[in-house]
């Protein structure tokens, strides 16, 4: 079922109901339009707006491609769902009847004709890589998507997903993991001293937490760890949001040392609302780094050579959209010039190779780059807030890391071309490298290597065979997106920052972003190792030498649990992200602060519950 170009005056009605949806209110040719009127009283609710656009867009796709029409109540869950966690029925409306798609692409002419129907139906790329493409789309705009395909690839494509709202419920906190009121209440970031820590028991990393979690927790790791880590705040968001950090390392307070920049390192996260994982992944690599402190030579020497700073979520409007309203919102949430399609995507508004050409029409699109460099404005004060401390003399940047997901891949400059080359590509190539090693040696999986660029192109059989090639490959086909304005050049390039990855977490698609929560303690124990190996190559090892008397060599094959087990019964207890089972904490939690957390907790796990019920 293909396109018929004798359906062109109906794509004429569209432009026109398109006109009149996004003209403004006061416009003297539609003002009193009903239409205008009615979907004006809907500004306030942006999911009804969303789904006003996405009804509007199927509709017409159906009568133009001549697709069947769904006779099922999209409002009725599925028969095989169980009622007991049957998902909100926000979810269920917007989501009730999608699928995600994977598609093998096996020459130019398919991938070309993937990318065209992509951008003539609207649809969110979930991920795409050297060898597939993911694609979320109603089940009712299969047969249009299929008619725009060459005849190999309708036959080349595989469900990832059948229930994708059940799938999106069940990646909220639930109402039965709270602990019950019986039981002693353990703090999510600081367990009890009187058990011996596991992460299992650590509350905190049992669930993905809200904004309204993560802050007041990041507090509270500030004020029980003041001698070595504060909180801070990058700017504000759009929405007049804090975007906060955490700021970690011990200064010298020897002032006959000279005093000059620091040498920092930032790990970013949450760029991408609805990835939840790389918010998460965050939080747990600032926590084992922040409580390992005294008790780890290597980790110690971490803190004291190097800063390091968190921010676990650089979208956090968005992130908070993705918890109310829509778990998949992958923008931010900034007004653009089409009232009813906010946001830019932050990754593709930095200055360096922005390419907002391509998206600059369509606010609509997922990757929308906005109509200028730098107007995202969480990624403008992100890069405002770098270029003051460098130039401060505050700190000197040498490592970037950017956790994304998925599709598990370790990736360097550039991003923006294919064809560039960065001047340190040996460098960057040993570095990532040595990323994917630590996460193989820590958990057994596999993370692949290659630039940016071709991480996000499709390319031929031969050329995967052969591996990614830096100067270019003319075997990769046309991309999905453009990967222009991503941070990952801008802070390589413009800022010198001689080491920068983005690190695109797991998985390899079974759940994509909807990774359930049973997985963040294994993805923060494989981002934990990565960044330990990170800190010993820019100290100067190279992941050949090894310390001496190192007390943290924990990936497997070197056994430490004699020594640890002369620390079983100290408080209080802290968990770590390897596997030391318990050791003691340099800073005592008071009796005191422990109960006043423990209560904390618990409300606010009961405010997530109340939420969720409402919604069902």
């Amino acid at each position: 079922m293909r396109f018929k170009f004798g359906m062109l005056p109906q794509l004429g009605i569209l432009i026109y109901l398109c006109a009149i949806l996004f003209a403004p209110v006061t416009s003297g040719l539609f003002t009193g339009s009903p239409l205008v009127l009615a979907t004006h009283q809907y500004k306030r609710h942006d999911c009804i707006e969303r789904g006003i656009i996405r009804y509007l867009r199927d509709q017409i796709i159906r009568t133009i491609w001549d697709a069947p029409v769904k006779q099922s109540n999209p409002l009725t869950p599925s028969i095989n769902t169980p009622s007991s966690s049957a998902p909100p029925s926000t979810h269920i409306a917007q989501y009730g009847g999608d699928v995600v798609l994977r598609f093998q692409i096996q020459n130019a002419e398919e991938a070309e004709a993937l990318v065209e129907a992509v951008h003539v139906l609207l649809l969110d790329v979930w991920e795409f890589n050297r060898e597939w493409v993911d694609i979320r789309l109603s089940r009712d705009i299969v047969p249009a998507l299929l008619g725009l395909l060459p005849s190999s690839l309708q036959r080349a494509h595989t469900p990832l997903m059948h229930d994708l709202a059940q799938t999106i419920y069940e990646s909220f906190p639930s109402p039965t993991s709270k602990v019950k009121p019986t039981m002693k209440v353990i703090h999510p970031g600081f367990p009890s001293s009187l058990r011996s820590s596991t992460d299992e028991s650590n509350i905190f990393f049992n669930d993905y937490q809200p904004l309204s979690v993560i802050i007041p927790w990041m507090r509270l790791l500030h004020s029980l760890f003041s001698t070595h880590a504060r909180m801070i705040s990058i700017g504000t968001t759009f929405e007049g949001r804090d975007i906060p950090a955490l700021r970690v390392g011990v200064h010298s307070t020897n002032s006959e040392k000279p005093s000059g920049p620091r040498k920092t390192i930032i790990i970013t996260g949450g760029a991408h609302a609805r990835e939840w994982i790389s918010t998460s992944t965050v939080n747990y690599v600032a926590y084992s780094l922040i409580t390992a402190y005294g008790k780890s030579k290597s980790m110690t020497k971490f803190l004291e050579k190097i800063d390091w700073v968190f921010i676990p979520t650089l979208n956090p409007d968005g992130y908070v959209y993705t918890w109310e309203h829509d778990r998949l919102w992958r923008k931010n949430r900034q007004q653009t010039n089409l009232r009813f399609c906010k946001g830019v995507d932050l990754d593709r508004t930095f200055g360096f190779e922005w390419d907002g050409q391509e998206s600059k029409s369509n606010p609509c699109s997922e990757s929308f780059s906005g109509e200028s460099p730098f107007e995202g404005v969480e990624s403008r004060r992100f890069a405002n807030w770098v270029k003051n401390e460098t130039e401060s003399g505050a700190m000197q940047v040498v490592g970037f890391l950017d956790f994304h997901s998925y599709s598990q891949q370790i990736l360097y400059p550039y991003s923006f071309s294919c064809t560039s080359a960065p001047p340190s590509l040996e460098d960057l190539e040993e570095v990532a490298m040595g990323l994917a090693k630590a996460i193989r040696q820590t958990s057994g999986e596999v993370y692949g290597v290659t630039s940016a660029c071709e991480g996000s192109a499709i390319s031929s059989p031969s050329s995967r065979r052969s591996g990614p090639s830096a100067s270019g490959d003319s075997s990769l086909w046309p991309r999905i997106e453009s990967g222009g304005g991503s941070a990952l050049d801008w802070l390589y390039h413009e800022m010198h920052v001689r080491y920068a990855f983005q690190i695109k977490l797991g998985d390899t698609g079974s759940y994509g972003f909807l990774l359930p929560s049973i997985h963040i303690v294994p993805t923060g124990k494989e981002a934990f190792a990565a960044v330990k190996y990170f800190g010993q190559y820019i100290l100067g090892n190279k992941g050949i030498e090894l310390e001496e008397n190192e007390d943290d060599q924990d990936q497997g094959h070197f056994e430490d649990q004699k020594r640890q087990a002369s620390y079983m019964g100290q408080k209080p207890i802290f968990f770590q992200s390897s596997n030391l089972e318990a050791s003691r904490s340099p800073v005592p939690v008071k009796k005191e602060v422990q109960e006043i957390t423990d209560d904390y907790v618990m409300v606010e796990h009961d405010k997530v519950d109340w939420e969720l019920r409402k919604q069902k």
